[in-house]
């Protein structure tokens, strides 16, 4: 029998050779799996007492995964991501966005940016956007001269934002592993995801200020409105979208009033703009929107406003349906994914852009993407399950702890780790693997001493961890050798831009990848402040 200590070494030996040599993540965990219960409870384990013992918790483990209801979603967001790909939405979306955008310096960049927000408000899917970026804004940042770096590495980094920006999948993996509340973790992440963005845009601007070369403005167009002109009608285009909204907004109050669903009962959340005391401020909203729209803005500046930035319409709806219906209580992370395939389909029909090519493609991307996940997924829960078997989250847990670093020291080592493993592994690995380990050590560490500008309450100690996992997972994505996101850009890209090319765009932004990482442990308040 091997013991715990030679037992890891060659765990982390074996993995890093079966993946060296091409074996896909999934199958070297499961190989692993059973090299690790034989080397802990001997051979006789496979043979004898079938379906009974050690070996049965392999299967075990697998199971509890595999029939978790919440696993639904992640195939129905890549669902919704393939079909936003195929549909002309995402492009409609750029078009409007470049639209109000494009005299400013460095525009196109700022566009792709925005853009990346609101795809991975939308799905969360990190390949598809950084593949519908590159087809979409490369070619145009390429043609009107910006510097080759800054295209590439807003692309990739702003692409990869749906690690962080609910819904994210990775934070669902997250939830699912650690047991921890995902609504919870949706609400603690969208302000530093949203931080990050907001780094890539200063970034953006402080870079073409600097140096104005590297982002050149487009040729002036004579029947484009003026700057002032351009943003009455905007805001025009925002007070008639409004309008909407909070329209529907009232008439679904109203319907809760008459029917008496909006009742306020002890004990009973109250329905989000949805009670009687809110139908007045929903019709004083109303009455602002529509004084703006037709005595300060005007109608025919509404007009040609709306027709300007329509294109922004079909993704709010989205967005809409996905997160509105997650955190108005309607329906949870499964059936939020569902309804977002429905509202992505019924846009497509209404656009004649669905058809059954569209739909097989986007089906056959599912199938594709989704097995890899569960491979991964099975493999990495047989490994996990083994080891905690073996001893091995103790053994960690004690060799850490026993360290005698301080607490900030521990988790700055666990930083450390997880941006070597996201260098060569898979995060659905890195989170199956790697967080069954840590997760209880940090639970262990006291709450007080975890930060150093603000400290995180004893309660919401998993919700950071996570949270601040998946920012590091942020950085995986871009990190040489194997930053997936390279590899993304590289399919779409044109044959003169090669791999190292790609790589050495992504330097600014893993900085500030990294910064943003360095501002959720100095100051975790930052992932509570909406809990």
């Amino acid at each position: 029998m091997v013991d715990i200590g030679t037992l890891s070494l060659i765990l982390l030996l074996g993995m890093f050779a079966l993946l060296a040599i091409g074996m896909p993540l999934g199958f070297a965990s499961a190989f692993l799996a059973v090299a690790t219960l034989v080397m802990k409870f001997g051979p006789d384990l496979l043979f004898g007492r079938f379906g009974m013992g050690p070996f049965a918790v392999l299967g075990q483990a697998v199971y509890r995964q595999m029939v978790n209801y919440v696993l639904i979603s992640v195939p129905l967001f890549i669902f919704m991501a393939s079909l936003l790909e195929r549909s002309g939405i995402a492009r409609d979306m750029y078009s409007s966005l470049n639209v109000w955008l494009s005299r400013t310096r460095g525009g196109i960049a700022f566009v792709t940016s925005i853009m990346a927000v609101i795809m991975a408000a939308m799905s969360g899917i990190i390949g598809g956007e950084v593949v519908l970026l590159g087809l979409i804004a490369l070619p145009q940042m390429l043609r009107l001269g910006y510097n080759q770096n800054l295209a590439i590495g807003t692309i990739c980094a702003s692409g990869s934002l749906g690690t962080m920006i609910p819904p994210s999948i990775v934070l669902i993996f997250y939830g699912l592993v650690t047991e921890t509340s995902i609504k919870a973790l949706f609400t603690a992440s969208f302000l530093p995801g949203f931080m990050l963005a907001s780094f890539f845009m200063i970034y953006i601007f402080i870079r073409t200020r600097m140096n104005p070369d590297e982002a050149p403005l487009p040729p002036a167009d004579p029947d484009a409105p003026a700057g002032g002109e351009k943003a009455l009608m905007f805001l025009g285009f925002l007070s008639r979208f409004g309008m909407w909204i909070v329209a529907a907004l009232t008439l679904r109050a109203l319907f809760f009033t008459v029917t008496g669903a909006n009742t306020v009962t002890e004990g009973v959340d109250p329905i989000p703009l949805g009670m009687v005391s809110d139908i007045p401020w929903l019709v004083g909203a109303l009455v602002v929107f529509a004084i703006v729209v037709f005595f300060i803005v005007g109608r025919e500046r509404t007009a040609i406003g709306w027709q300007m930035g329509k294109g922004l319409i079909a993704p709010t709806v989205v967005i809409g349906v996905v997160l509105g219906s997650i955190y108005g209580g309607i329906t949870g992370i499964t059936e939020a994914a569902g309804m977002g395939v429905v509202a992505v389909f019924v846009i497509g029909l209404i656009r004649r852009e669905m058809n059954f090519e569209v739909v097989w493609d986007a089906v056959m991307r599912t199938l594709k993407s989704t097995g890899t996940i569960i491979w991964v997924t099975i493999g990495a829960a047989a490994l996990a399950a083994a080891y905690t078997l073996a001893g091995g989250p103790t053994y960690v847990a004690n060799m850490i702890v026993g360290s005698d670093l301080p607490t900030m020291g521990i988790i700055l080592v666990m930083m450390f780790i997880f941006l070597i493993m996201g260098m060569f592994m898979d995060w659905v690995g890195i989170v199956l693997l790697i967080m069954p380990v840590f997760l209880p050590i940090v639970m262990r560490l006291p709450a007080e001493e975890i930060g150093w500008l603000g400290h995180v309450d004893s309660s919401y100690v998993g919700i950071w961890f996570g949270v601040v996992f998946c920012m590091n997972m942020q950085v995986s994505f871009l990190s040489p050798p194997f930053g997936p996101a390279a590899f993304y850009l590289k399919s779409v890209a044109p044959a003169h831009i090669s791999l190292t090319d790609i790589f050495r765009g992504f330097l600014p932004f893993i900085g500030l990848q990294l910064l943003a990482l360095l501002v959720l442990l100095a100051w975790p308040p930052i992932v509570t402040l909406f809990l």
